[in-house]
């Protein structure tokens, strides 16, 4: 079963790279769900609609890794990476 993640931007008040929550939408599997990441430093703790867990770390050359939590496809930390962090993907 293959279940379709497209991702949209909704507005995130804070600016990319800084400190703080940012908060956007992930559209998957045809549902609007709720993204919030806490960015302290190279941390990125991240809520998925209140379900899902995940705290990802930030490398000196902007690669990030999982270090805990549910794990989240590769899409989905390329999305966060870009938001919040305001790299392109």
């Amino acid at each position: 079963m293959t279940i379709l993640i497209a991702m949209t931007n909704t507005e995130n008040k804070k600016e990319p790279g800084e400190d703080g929550l940012h908060e956007f939408t992930l559209h998957i599997g045809g549902r609007d769900l709720t993204c919030l990441v806490e960015k302290q430093g190279n941390n990125l703790k991240v809520n998925i609609d209140n379900n899902t867990t995940a705290e990802l770390e930030v490398h000196w050359d902007g690669s990030i890794s999982q270090v805990s939590g549910n794990t989240l496809p590769d899409s989905e930390i390329e999305f966060i990476k870009k938001h919040v962090l305001g790299h392109d993907v």
